[in-house]
């Protein structure tokens, strides 16, 4: 009976087949733009630290600008699941704009703050915002980009993010010198900046389509020939060329009702061990990146006296490096295999912020040999970083990928993520090295034990369908 009331759709096998085009450019740059967003926002966080330390209307403390790092971090930990499952629920595209505006008028407000509650405040609603973004942009790309490219997109996409570091990091040595802006007016340009970008942005999203295979899943076939014909008909204007003929199909039954009981039941009993792979992964990450990179400007300024408006020039050979990794791994994870790559990242950078915690300890670095280190060290983290978001988008079905984003980007920023700030900028208060060290050396065991984790749990992903991968809870198979 179930075999007779099942439909076949040939979506997925159409979405895979197609060459690379000015459709999947646009993809790219309407949606990945999002994580230049972000890394403008973090960057300019970071790199303002000192400067809201000695802001006259401000006056944060060390710790004060690790809470609100922390702030950041917990309200993208809350939005990416209020959203996540709004956007499971009612669509990739919907939520766009929704998440966007919140980030919009966030960190517009941002700008205006007048004490520390309202700053904290601020910052929550924009991490808010950042934190929907993450799980509709991450599901959305995974399910219109081509599955024997879907690692190296991925992963250059998530990368992007340090794009819009690199700018932050140059816009902010202008904003925050004396002699250009006065003492508050630089970091509040800096935070209003963000919501120009996102004004474009806006445009760009009105020339995407919603998810064909979303619209699959959701009983919705007839939308999902007519947007997957839209897409078909724009690659071959073009690229000019004849699409060959698929054969592949997949057997959809009755429409699965996502439900918290369903969630549960699919990630603890149907898949154990991908959940206890996403959870590390996202964990390990969070703390190393949050924890470091929220504090980069209070290391640099306290312990090597680098003035507050230079901050953003030792920033940018830090975010030029976190580019540049999974720019030129990426497409190894799509020929040499998800799980190798994963090990080799993870371990390389446990391996070396290891070393260079105890060469920070030793005293044998300053400003620029730090600075280089950290960006060897980012070179394989940014990387090992993005393909954790890979990995939990491509490893659960269909019906709940984006709550499953929100989910482990949740648990991981918990876990790893929103104390690392605050840890961070107590030990520096602190003022000891060895105190720095030992954080550093937490964060460096973290990143080892993820690797040694993917050596058993690891998934073979590269190349397959996200259907082979992990088949639509809806599937007759």
């Amino acid at each position: 009976m179930d075999i007779q009331r099942a439909t076949h759709t040939d979506i997925p096998a159409r979405l895979d087949r197609l060459p690379w085009s000015r459709f999947h450019r646009l993809v790219v740059v309407a949606l990945g733009i999002t994580w230049i967003l972000d890394g403008l926002e973090v960057t300019l966080a970071g790199s303002v630290a000192a400067a809201l330390q000695t802001s006259p209307r401000l006056q944060l403390t060390a710790e004060q600008v690790g809470l609100t790092g922390s702030a950041y971090l917990a309200g993208a930990v809350l939005g990416s699941l209020f959203f996540g499952h709004l956007t499971d629920k009612l669509g990739r595209k919907k939520l766009f704009n929704v998440t966007l505006g919140v980030y919009l008028v966030a960190t517009a407000a941002t700008a205006f703050s007048w004490d520390f509650y309202s700053f904290l405040f601020f910052r929550f609603l924009t991490g808010a915002g950042i934190g929907g973004e993450y799980s509709a942009i991450n599901s959305a790309i995974q399910e219109l980009i081509p599955a024997r490219l879907r690692g190296r997109i991925d992963l250059a996409i998530n990368g992007s993010f340090w794009v819009g570091a690199a700018g932050g990091a140059l816009l902010s040595v202008w904003l925050l010198d004396p002699n250009v802006l006065g003492p508050d007016m630089g970091w509040r340009t800096a935070f209003g900046s963000g919501a120009l970008l996102g004004l474009v942005i806006l445009y760009l999203r009105r020339f995407l389509p919603e998810s064909p295979r979303w619209l699959m899943i959701h009983g919705r076939p007839e939308e999902a020939e007519r947007v997957m014909a839209g897409i078909e008909a724009q690659v071959v204007a073009s690229e000019r060329m004849v699409l060959a003929p698929v054969t592949k199909t997949l057997a959809l039954g009755d429409r699965h009702r996502t439900t918290l009981v369903s969630v549960a039941r699919t990630l603890l009993r149907d898949y154990p061990e991908r959940t206890t792979l996403g959870v590390v992964l996202m964990a390990s990450q969070a703390f190393i990146y949050n924890a470091i990179f929220f504090t980069y400007a209070l290391v640099l300024t306290k312990f090597y006296a680098v003035p507050a408006d230079k901050v953003g020039l030792y920033i940018l050979p830090f975010a030029i490096g976190n580019f540049l990794g999974p720019l030129l791994l990426g497409p190894l994870f799509d020929t040499l295999g998800r799980k190798p790559m994963i090990v080799a990242t993870y371990g390389l950078s446990g391996i070396l912020l290891a070393l260079t915690a105890v060469l920070f300890y030793a005293g044998v670095l300053d400003a620029t040999t730090q600075t280089a280190m950290w960006s060897i060290v980012f070179f394989f983290a940014s990387a090992a970083a993005s393909a954790a978001y890979l990995t939990v988008g491509e490893c659960f079905p269909l019906e709940m990928r984006a709550l499953t984003i929100a989910l482990f980007y949740a648990f991981g920023t918990l876990l790893g993520g929103v104390g690392g700030p605050w840890l961070f900028g107590v030990l520096i208060e602190g003022g000891a090295p060895g105190e720095i060290m030992m954080g550093y050396l937490l964060g460096a065991a973290l990143m080892i034990a993820a690797a040694l984790v993917t050596l058993k749990l690891g998934v073979a992903a590269e190349r397959r369908s996200l259907e082979d991968v992990a088949p639509p809870l809806s599937s007759r198979r």
